[in-house]
This record gives structure tokens, sequence and C-alpha cells, in this order.
């Protein structure tokens, strides 16, 4: 429904079913940084650091999360200059050596990963990565299907997951009926997912497409640039999920759940 939103070609970007699994808690934007004077010029410097269970942590989110796609990582690091990616690297073919050998490994430089991202994203079916790198990767992603509102994401790990739109909020639009909803409500999909209701997950996102198949686009992926407001959006999807929870797929799939818990 969002071919005419996305700026490749639509035979491409139908193509596209991608996970970024990014690392949150380490690397760059948590290293040492300083600034100083050195003869007599202003400098900045920032650490980027990882350790090898930061690695293998974030890795074996990855690999497990590949065995429920298609079965492939690729690993994206900058092993030909950085010390760190080299620590990384090594530690995720240990990982995977280790605990996941059925899964496909791959290994790509952030620089070159970036233009295959954009010109063949089929290629991709989970991409593990830092931090930094998974900064840059998600909101590249994001043009794939033509709008940054359009991605759900989720921050996991600790004992409490946060479930957002991968761009996180939008106060500058609050209150005026602008923001794409969808995302939030993938966002809301994904952590049905997670808590293993899937039955449940698989009708809000069906709703979704629902919603966007049947026109109603926001201005951001409208192409007129003239869409429907955040409230008709969400409005769309309501109804849409209420007519699929009437499905008997959908109540069967429950009836199965609570038969298993029962037993």
């Amino acid at each position: 429904a969002l071919a005419h939103a996305s700026p490749l070609r639509s035979e491409i970007a139908r193509q596209v079913d991608l996970l970024v699994v990014r690392e949150l808690t380490g690397g760059i934007y948590f290293g040492q940084g300083r600034t100083g004077m050195a003869s007599g010029v202003p400098f900045a410097e920032s650490a980027m650091r990882y350790s090898e269970p930061e690695i293998r942590r974030i890795a074996t989110v990855a690999f497990e999360r590949a065995r429920e796609r298609q079965g492939r990582v690729c690993s994206v690091d900058k092993a030909n200059v950085l010390e760190v990616s080299r620590l990384w690297r090594g530690v995720v073919a240990d990982v995977h050596r280790e605990s996941y050998p059925d899964i496909d490994l791959s290994h790509g430089y952030i620089d070159s990963t970036a233009m295959r991202l954009v010109a063949s994203p089929a290629e991709f079916d989970v991409m593990l990565t830092s931090n930094l790198f998974g900064d840059i990767l998600s909101d590249i992603a994001a043009t794939l299907p033509g709008s940054l509102g359009m991605l759900p994401s989720s921050s996991i790990g600790g004992t409490t997951g946060i479930y957002e739109p991968v761009h996180g909020s939008a106060p500058d639009i609050a209150g005026e009926g602008l923001a794409n909803p969808y995302g939030a409500i993938l966002s809301a999909a994904m952590l049905l997912e997670d808590a293993g209701e899937r039955a449940a997950a698989t009708a809000v996102t069906r709703s979704v497409d629902d919603a966007l198949s049947a026109g109603y686009l926001t201005r951001d992926i409208a192409a007129s640039g003239q869409g429907v407001n955040t409230t008709e959006a969400g409005d769309a999807v309501v109804r849409f999920l209420a007519n699929r929870l009437q499905e008997p797929t959908i109540n069967e799939s429950r009836e199965a759940d609570s038969h298993a818990s029962a037993t």
C-alpha cells in the first residue's frame, strides 16, 4: 500500500522485510569523553568501548530473532579501521560458531552496508550492530516505507521493555493531528508478539495493513501530501481490528492458547 511513498522502485520496496538489532546501552554514546587544549588548539574526544559480554548479549538477541525469521544475520562494524569493531566481529563469530551454526552469518562494514541497504534492502533479514551504527542504519531503513512514522521499535533486555515508534515522540506537532500513529500501533503489535500473543499481534499488524490499503494515509505518506489526521487513521485501525477479532482463526487460536495454558 505504501509503494508510492518509498523512494525505491516498487518491485524492490515490496521485498523488504528486515529487523535492526541495535545495542543501546554501550558504545560511543556512553563512552568517556573529554575536551581540552593541545598546543593551543581546542580538541574533543569520545571513546567507543565494548566488552565481550556486552557484544555476546546483543549477538544472542540477533541470532535468536533470526531463528524466528529467515535465518540470516548481517553483523555491521568497521573492523577495517576500529579496534573495537575487530573485537565485535570476533565475538559475534564466536557466538555464531558456539551456539548458532544453523544461522547464516555475514559481516559488513558500516559504509558499504549503508549503501546496500538502500540499493538492495531485500538482502537483509536481521542486521546486528552497535549503538552508533544502529542509529544510522535504522534511520536509513526508515526511508524504505517512506516515513520514520511507520517504524515500530522496542528497547528490551532489562526488567522493563519500552515499545515506541523508532523516532520516539514528536512534541513539535503535539495536538495538531499531524502525527502518524501507525508506528506506535505497530510497536504495540511487537509488544504482543514478545508477550506470546502472536494471534493478537498478527491481527493488529494486518489491521494496519487494511487501513493503509483502504487509503487512510497520513500526510507524511500520502502521495498528495493531504492525508487523514491522526485520529482518523487510528480509528480506521480500530474498526478493521474489531472486524478481524471476529474471524474464526483468531478465536480458535485463543481457545488453543487457553487449552495449552490449562494443560
